[in-house]
């Protein structure tokens, strides 16, 4: 598997599919979600809330609106849009949205920072449970992952976790 870490819009990805963190109850939460409502339409949302509840460390797959990708793999880390999360629920939500995948056959996904902001991680510990479930990955799909953000910091987090990595 190809990762790349790019400063971009997780809605204007070029991809198969993005991930959006959520509420079990198919909330979008977390910096992502306004861009990817404003720029996809409430449907994806609205689709998302119609097959709730979800449980945290599952993942459902949606159709992504007006975006640029196809698909959104909504997963999620909260039981109600403010809640606070562990690391342990941004490693869960990961591993859903990388199985997703696989499942559905995307080759290529966008994964934003999972559990930052509201969410309570630091851009560390959120960049360090996304990689290392990115690396543990051994589906067959994806094939390429970009780790986006347009946080500064997130970036520098997802460079220095990948290279701890290795």
């Amino acid at each position: 598997m190809v990762v790349h870490v790019a400063k971009a819009d997780v809605s204007r990805l070029p991809v198969d599919a993005v991930v959006t963190p959520s509420s079990i109850q198919g909330v979008m939460v977390g910096s992502a979600a306004p861009a990817l409502r404003m720029r996809g339409g409430d449907s994806i949302e609205d689709q998302a809330r119609a097959l709730a509840p979800i449980a945290v460390g599952a993942a459902i797959v949606t159709g992504a609106g007006k975006l640029y990708c196809r698909h959104v793999i909504h997963v999620p880390v909260v039981e109600e849009p403010g809640d606070r999360i562990g690391i342990e629920n941004a490693r869960r939500a990961t591993r859903a949205a990388l199985i997703a995948a696989n499942v559905h056959g995307f080759d290529m996904i966008g994964i934003p920072g999972i559990g930052i902001g509201s969410g309570g991680l630091s851009v560390e510990e959120a960049a360090r449970a996304i990689v290392d479930e990115v690396r543990g990955h051994r589906g067959g799909k994806p094939n390429t992952v970009y780790l986006v953000d347009l946080n500064d910091a997130m970036l520098r987090a997802f460079e220095d976790a990948l290279r701890q990595a290795q």
